[in-house]
């Protein structure tokens, strides 16, 4: 099965990972744009309860900046989304998109933008423990 993110469950609770991805992505050159509660929307819009689940787009802008002037139409794929849930054994997991299987996959052009992209986000995870 392809992947389209890269992994990593960590030792931090829910809100201690999510406080603490701010500012490791800031350390990349990332700045968080927008978040989305998705247990907060899908229960104001649906009704139903979710696990707590929050996505944040987290922009480089001179690494968005570049693949743009490259290609305009892979603002489809921006920003780079990281994504914080609660497993259903409690534990915290933390996904990142993976832009050399999704951006580069599609483009081909953009790899060595992806694979920087890539090099920086695995930072992030990584320095979540």
């Amino acid at each position: 099965m392809a992947t389209f993110s890269m992994k990593k469950t960590v030792g931090l609770g829910y809100e201690e990972a999510l406080a603490k991805l701010p500012d490791l992505l800031k350390a990349e050159g990332f700045g968080v744009l927008t978040q989305i509660d998705v247990k907060d929307t899908l229960k104001q819009k649906l009704g139903v309860d979710f696990r707590r689940y929050r996505i944040l787009g987290a922009c480089n802008p001179a690494l968005a900046h570049r693949a743009l002037a490259s290609e305009p139409s892979v603002g489809v794929m921006l920003p780079c989304n990281v994504v914080v849930f609660e497993r259903d054994d409690g534990r915290t997991e933390v996904d990142a998109v993976d832009p050399s299987a999704t951006m580069a996959a599609a483009l081909p052009s953009l790899a060595p933008i992806a694979a920087e992209v890539r090099e920086r986000l695995a930072r992030v995870l990584a320095g979540l423990e």
